[in-house]
């Protein structure tokens, strides 16, 4: 057991009340209030991220916590939880079954502890550093796919799509030409681990935020996976573009990103 399984054991924790939460949710009408245009945050998302906060505080008070809509205090520890309580907020939304609860722990500004739960699927990825990652308890790794052609990638769009001129479209149709598919699911935290697990080949985003990338990060390092930013360079979570992929895709992905 490394130092770091009993938080990864609190993470995986509050990721099932999470997942709960958002399940009940599904069966009453959703409250919905606007971020931006067309970033919105439900009741759930709330609702969930209340849960995780207290359970995290609750054990851990000295922690400092980061989480999407506000919660928790900065304490300057050494110890940061980063959280995503629904990712995939406009799938829930519309009662698209596709979205997930994130929750990443950083230590010395390194991802140690991640856990990725997809309710729907009852799908938990986890992750702790230098000790592989896993898919409910079983072992996971990349794909072992070399050919960019016969690869399945997946990306995503960020919420300022209309208002920015780098919006990942002209990229989006480039991979369309150069890869037997691409997907675009809306959910950054499970896209990252089912790159971790093989389903996907590769992955990109520009945009994102801690909390989107935080665990997933981890598992697709724990799984043999590479993630860099756009140049190739050392990733960090606090970065606005990420790449992430098997490893034997990433200088053939990076080429298309130049």
């Amino acid at each position: 057991m490394t130092v770091y399984q009993n938080f990864l054991d609190v993470a995986v924790e509050a990721c099932r009340l999470s997942g709960e939460i958002q399940k009940e949710g599904l069966k009453t009408q959703r409250q919905i209030d606007f971020k931006g245009t067309i970033n919105i945050v439900t009741d759930i998302d709330h609702a969930c991220e209340e849960a995780i906060v207290k359970i995290i505080q609750g054990r851990f008070p000295d922690h400092d916590v980061l989480a999407e809509e506000g919660r928790g205090y900065r304490t300057d520890s050494e110890f940061k939880w980063i959280i995503d309580p629904l990712d995939g907020t406009t799938n829930y939304a519309h009662g698209y079954p596709l979205f997930a609860t994130s929750i990443a722990l950083e230590h010395r500004g390194e991802i140690v502890v991640g856990a990725v739960l997809e309710p729907n699927l009852n799908e938990l990825f986890t992750a702790v550093k230098n000790s592989g990652a896993y898919l409910n308890g079983k072992k996971i790794s990349v794909s072992k796919t070399t050919n960019l052609n016969h690869a399945l990638l997946c990306t995503g769009f960020a919420y300022n799509i209309r208002e920015v001129k780098r919006n990942n479209v002209e990229e989006f149709q480039k991979f369309l030409f150069q890869a037997r598919a691409v997907r675009r699911d809306g959910v950054a935290a499970t896209d990252l681990c089912y790159v971790a697990c093989g389903r996907y080949d590769g992955f990109w985003e520009l945009e994102l935020y801690p909390w989107d990338v935080g665990a997933g990060y981890l598992i697709v390092k724990e799984a043999g996976g590479m993630v860099t930013n756009y140049q190739g360079s050392e990733f960090s979570i606090y970065d606005k573009e990420i790449v992430a992929s098997n490893g034997l895709l990433h200088a053939p992905m990076l080429e298309i990103l130049k």
